[in-house]
This record gives C-alpha cells, structure tokens and sequence, in this order.
C-alpha cells in the first residue's frame, strides 16, 4: 500500500477527534455537507483584504514580508497544506537565517486548543523543510476577536506532530475505527456525530 498523504487538516481534525479522519479516509461517502465551509471561506477572504491594509503591530513586528495562501508540503511526514499567511522576517545582523512565521485564520474566540496548536506546528516543520530558515513560532489570528494568540513551536509540540501523523497513518491503513473520545464536548457540533452509536 502507498504510503497514504495527509494534509493538515485531517492532523488538526485527528487531533480534536480521530473518527472524523477514520470517516473521511475509511468511509468517504458519509461525508456530510454543511455551510460552514462556505462561511469560512468567505470570513477567510475578507481578513486577507483587511490585512493587507493592517500595520504588523498586532504580531509584536515592525518588518515584515506578506505571503498569503501558501501551499507546503513535507515528503517526510507525508503532510500537505495551505497556510492562510506566511511573515517573513529578514535575518538580524547576527543571524544568516530568515525565520518564517505562519499565521492561521480562525473563526473562533476560544484560546488555541490541541489540535490547533499541532496544525501551526505541522506548518512550521513543513516550511522549514520547504523554504528553509527557521520557525521558532506561529500565530493563531481570531476573525471574531481581531486579536491574536502567539505558539511557540518547541521540540515538544513537534514531537506531537510526528507522533500523531504516525498514528494516523497506522489507523487509515489498518482500517480500525477508534475509540470515542475521552470527552463528549467535541461531539456536540460534530458533523459526524450520528454516525457514532456509541456516543450520546
């Protein structure tokens, strides 16, 4: 068997809750539509057209570089994905690296859970791989709030990265599908949730 690709959105879903990537990758057909996507994609339009126009004050910068919708991916974790902005920040006098610093859109006010936190991790090891230069952290930017909350991507939270692809790749090729989650609270919104029996 090919060694299957992901991409971060399956890592950031795994991460919230394994069965949604066992239905998308084992059982495609249930996936069901909703107009969240649309919203979202429209929400994600309009803050590109206000960043543009925005200072970088609110990312603790006074220069850098704008790259939005860029397209990573990572032969070694067999990842792929699109990262809504990319900061690029010019090497210091004492330094030969540029660091990159990806920021990530999202329609929420809640601070940066697991699985988000993984996501911007997966695109700093994907730059890194890609571009080169460094990721020391990423950014997680609220479309409801207007604000933004800084992650640092330690070795830690990159080890995580790995480890969950890992065991994403093991669950889509054995076919099994996993245990409920420890906690209810994801089941309540999820898209999913009436295909679990064993979830209330």
């Amino acid at each position: 068997m090919e060694r299957p690709i992901f991409t971060v959105t399956d890592l950031k879903q795994y991460a919230y809750c394994p069965r949604i990537l066992f239905y998308t990758c084992c059982l495609p057909l249930l996936r069901p539509t909703t107009g969240k996507m649309e919203e979202g994609r429209l929400a994600h339009q309009e803050a590109r057209e206000r960043e543009q126009r925005r200072t970088l004050r609110i990312y603790g910068l006074e220069e850098a570089r704008r790259h939005f919708d860029v397209s990573v991916a990572s032969e070694e974790l067999g990842l792929g994905g699109r990262i809504d902005l990319v900061l690029e920040v010019a090497p210091a006098s004492s330094e030969i690296v540029r660091e990159w610093i990806p920021v990530d859109y999202k329609q929420t006010g809640r601070r940066a859970g697991p699985h988000l936190r993984q996501q911007l991790a997966a695109y700093g090891l994907m730059l890194e791989e890609t571009w080169g230069g460094v990721v020391r952290r990423g950014f997680i930017y609220s479309l409801l709030t207007r604000r933004v909350e800084e992650i640092p991507l330690t070795p830690a939270l990159r080890r995580e990265v790995r480890e969950t692809v890992a065991a994403m790749r093991e669950m889509v090729e054995r076919e099994r599908m996993p245990d409920p989650p420890a906690s209810r609270r994801p089941c309540v919104n999820c898209e999913f949730r009436r295909f679990c029996n064993d979830v209330g």
